[in-house]
């Protein structure tokens, strides 16, 4: 080879190596953010620690409005106080989006053993449950487990009442094992009624030793709901019919339940929008749900949720100007009784859910946020990073980048493709309240309160404002 050639190459290749490693420093060494964003968000954060107004709005919706079962005229009152909450805040546009659904009411239960002594059990029905036809005085069927009734043959339950044990659920941060748990009290009936039972008890799904009883909603069987009741008792009351199932001694209980399916009524979401100065067409969805079983206050589930997403969003709205993105805020209605709102609000808008750039929900109580997981365009995992060490020292670390989720009512979203973002709240006693008398507004810590607030109000202000495309390749939404 000519040496001036030689020469000549090796130079040019120097030059390109010396290109590449200059693009890939440059690349490596871009901020997503700028430092006007940096600062105004972390101006919102501290802001945020020192702001009352998430307090102020969970007090107001569980005082002034109180539990808010879904469909009910509660919830109806709910909706009315979100609207005029929003128009208080001055947001842009304020409206309620309504949609129809079916209305459980829960009615009045007694619950007591009769056999082998008289004693009052502390029960509740579970949403769908059936009413008793009559008073019902029967023996009690043991089932340690679902699986143990699983196997039973139709009519070996005939004049029995089923009761299905399980565990105290272990308080855990992530709320592992709930799923697990839950299976009694959503299909549990469906084994029940087959065999021929005449009602169901089951143990509460929760991890507190309180005699309150868990409620929650059971799953239906294609458009069939039970016909019988079905009640969750509270833990202490299972451990109680364990021990005595221990002693082989017969157990009979009485039951009398008036719960009913009430026919269709009206319900909705409330939606506060920001508008976006730049891209008002994109939004950036944050929100939880409005409705709350009607036990409690609703103040953990999901009161807080509520009130953090709009406290969040205030404190962006008082910015001299908006982010380049619309920031929503949805209050879904009807969550506790099968995702109603959630459900309306992505079918309502299922052709503009591709502008729907990013969605979470606060649905998990109003502990301190631990954890920032995701699930965006991999080209914008860097604006999410970023995210992730803006908010490092209110003690959240950077979870997985792969997570679909955002919290119960991004469901239908995030299946239809929509990014996702999900702050994790500690969930070690949550579900010590969950679904219970016991959830009312003393077990929210005005400071880990605060806390919340300022994760969203980073998250949401720089999610509008990134010069990124969260949204999924198309790919990846099929």
């Amino acid at each position: 080879m000519n040496p001036s050639l030689l020469s000549s190459s090796v130079s040019l290749c120097a030059t390109t190596i010396l290109l590449l490693v200059l693009g890939v420093t440059n690349s490596y060494a871009e901020e997503p953010f700028t430092d006007t964003q940096t600062k105004t968000a972390q101006s919102l954060m501290q802001q945020a620690l020192k702001s009352e107004l998430a307090y102020e709005i969970v007090e107001s919706l569980t005082t002034e409005v109180g539990p808010r079962l879904g469909g009910s005229e509660a919830e109806k009152r709910a909706r009315q106080w979100g609207k005029d909450l929003g128009k208080e805040l001055a947001f842009d546009r304020v409206s309620i989006e309504e949609f129809t659904m079916p209305y459980w009411e829960r009615g009045e239960l007694k619950i007591a053993l009769t056999a082998p002594y008289s004693q009052d059990l502390y029960g509740t029905a579970l949403g769908g449950s059936a009413a008793s036809q009559s008073a019902i005085n029967a023996p009690i069927t043991y089932f340690r487990n679902i699986h143990e009734i699983e196997t039973v043959e139709a009519g070996d339950l005939k004049g029995k009442v089923a009761f299905i044990d399980g565990d105290l659920m272990v308080p855990s941060q992530t709320g592992a094992g709930y799923k697990s748990a839950n299976q009694k009290r959503r299909v549990g009936w469906q084994h029940a009624e087959r065999a021929g039972a005449l009602a169901l008890m089951v143990r509460s799904v929760g991890s507190d030793s309180h005699r309150f009883p868990h409620t929650g909603m059971m799953s239906h069987l294609e458009d069939k709901w039970a016909n019988i009741p079905v009640i969750a008792v509270s833990n202490p009351d299972a451990d109680h019919i364990r021990r005595l199932h221990g002693l082989e001694t017969p157990l009979k209980v009485s039951i009398e339940s008036s719960a009913a399916w009430k026919g269709d009524v009206s319900s909705g979401n409330v939606i506060l929008d920001l508008i976006g100065s730049e891209m008002p067409e994109e939004i950036v969805l944050i929100g939880g749900h409005l409705d709350s079983w009607d036990l409690g206050t609703g103040a953990l589930d999901d009161g807080a949720g509520v009130a953090i997403t709009v406290a969040a969003a205030k404190l962006i709205a008082d910015l001299p100007k908006r982010p380049k993105r619309t920031i929503r805020v949805v209050m879904f209605g009807a969550e506790e009784v099968g995702l109603l709102g959630a459900r309306a609000y992505a079918l309502k808008h299922a052709n503009n859910l591709n502008n729907h750039v990013l969605a979470t929900e606060s649905d998990f109580g109003a502990r301190t946020i631990w954890k920032l997981d995701s699930n965006v365009n991999p080209d914008a995992n860097s604006f999410i990073d970023e995210i992730g060490k803006i908010i490092q020292p209110l003690g959240i670390v950077r979870g997985g980048s792969d997570v679909v989720g955002g919290g119960p009512d991004i469901k239908y979203m995030a299946e239809a493709g929509v990014p996702t973002i999900r702050l994790n709240q500690n969930g070690m006693d949550y579900f010590d309240y969950n679904h219970t008398p016991d959830d009312t507004l003393d077990k929210i810590d005005p400071e880990e309160l605060k806390q919340n607030v300022a994760a969203y109000v980073v998250a949401a202000y720089l999610a509008a404002d990134a010069d990124a495309d969260f949204r999924l390749p198309v790919k990846e939404q099929e």
